[in-house]
Formats: C-alpha cells, sequence, structure tokens
C-alpha cells in the first residue's frame, strides 16, 4: 500500500502540491489524472523518496519512505515519463540488473530477475542490445523490467506514453494489463485516458495541486471536463 497524508511540498516557496491525501491498495490499478503542471510528477516522486514533503507523510507499506529508503525504492518501482532519463547502463540486461546489484543480492539471484523481468515486458534473450538502438516503445518495456526486477509491490509510471506510436503504446499497455492481473499495484499519471481508462479501478484528478477528483471511472469522467485531460468519447 502506498498512502499520501496530508502532503504539501513547495518549489521555491512556489506550493506545487497542497494538502494531498491518497491511498493507492495492492493490486489497484489507479489513473492520476491531470494537465501538466497540476502536480502530478511531483507527487510520484515522493512515492520512493526522490522528494520530501515539506508537511506531512508518504508510506510504502505502512513504513515512512524517509525512514526506509531502500525499502520503499525496492517496493515502488518508478518508470519516468521519459525512459532514457532513468538508464544507467548501455545494454539491456546492464540496466535491468543495475536495481537488484545495488540490493546486494548474489549473481544467481541477480540473473534470475533480469530474466524473468526481461520476460514480463517480451523482451527475453536480448540483453546484449545497446538500449540507444531501440525503438521508443522497447526503451519504455525496458523501463518497466528495470523496476520489475526490485520485484515491487506497486508500479508507478509517469505519463509512459509519451512519444510512443500506436504498435508501442499497446504493446505496453498489454504489459500493464497482465501486471495488474498478476497483482501489481500500478499508479500511472497521465493526462489522456483514452487508452488506459478501462484498465482502471479508479481515477483520481489533480488541479493546482490538489486532489479534486477521486472515483470509479465511469462516475470520474464526467468531473474531468474541466480538468484539460483527453478522455474517451462517451459512446466507446
Amino acid at each position: 500500500m502506498i498512502e499520501f497524508q496530508s502532503v504539501s511540498y513547495a518549489f521555491d516557496d512556489v506550493p506545487v502540491l497542497e494538502d494531498v491525501s491518497l491511498t493507492v491498495d495492492d493490486g489497484e490499478f489507479v489513473l492520476l489524472a491531470g494537465a501538466n503542471g497540476s502536480g502530478k510528477t511531483t507527487l510520484l516522486r515522493h512515492c520512493n523518496g526522490l522528494l520530501t514533503p515539506d508537511a506531512g507523510a508518504v508510506l510504502v507499506n505502512g513504513t515512512p519512505v524517509a525512514d526506509d529508503l531502500v525499502g520503499a525504492r525496492s517496493s515502488v518501482g518508478m518508470v519516468f515519463q521519459h525512459p532514457r532519463d532513468q538508464f544507467v547502463a548501455a545494454t539491456v540486461g546492464a540496466d535491468v540488473a543495475f536495481g537488484p546489484e545495488n540490493l546486494g543480492l548474489e549473481r544467481d539471484a541477480i540473473d534470475r530477475r533480469v530474466t524473468e523481468a526481461l520476460e514480463a515486458v517480451n523482451m527475453a534473450g536480448r540483453g546484449d542490445e545497446r538500449i540507444d538502438a531501440l525503438s521508443g516503445g522497447e526503451q519504455s518495456r525496458v523501463a518497466i523490467a528495470g523496476a520489475l526486477a526490485m520485484n515491487p509491490t506497486h508500479l508507478v509510471l509517469d505519463e509512459p506514453f509519451t512519444g510512443l506510436d500506436d504498435p508501442s503504446r499497446r504493446s505496453v499497455l498489454d504489459r500493464l494489463e497482465a501486471l495488474s492481473t498478476d497483482g501489481t499495484g500500478i499508479l500511472l499519471s497521465t493526462h489522456d485516458l483514452r487508452d488506459v481508462l478501462e484498465l482502471a479501478d479508479r481515477v483520481v484528478g489533480m488541479a493546482d495541486g490538489r486532489i479534486v477528483v477521486d472515483d470509479d471511472p465511469a462516475r470520474a469522467l464526467e468531473a474531468l471536463s474541466d480538468l484539460a485531460v483527453r478522455v474517451p468519447d462517451v459512446d466507446t
């Protein structure tokens, strides 16, 4: 479980998050919707200690993130909007292995996690390929594999479909659907709900650093109309 308890945060004294409270249960698929600048990315970066709240607290599986950064970063896999921003190695396998290596695992355990993570995103057998030679969709899948190699209870994704063509987007969606079905909790931020709404258990809408919508997908759609997000046509 990820819990945001009255979280507030400011950049250079400019409020970005104001008294945000939100719970993401184990196995739940939650969409975090809002226009650019609404506070989505800032909120997500509190999940594993990339940012620390000015007020309030963030808990992962009942433990404050600040009290156990390693535990939070193992339990919450983070996938950034631009996968290149998180790659630390030149090849697929080396990058996916980076997180488990930093946990101090034995080599056999690391290799097993890398193999399983790449299989989960349909990239099995491609560990020696260079990341810079991959398509955008393939890079997104490698980024997800890197997060999965940490064996997280939750996967947090920030605008994961940015710049992807239709086949790449569908490939990532298929992986997320499978992970959700297998019990991984997912928190995904987006300003375009058209492809992913059908996968969601809840939709949380943000505006000006606050949560203004928190409901099941069907009821949330009407309330999202004023948030500058793209939603499916009502007749689809």
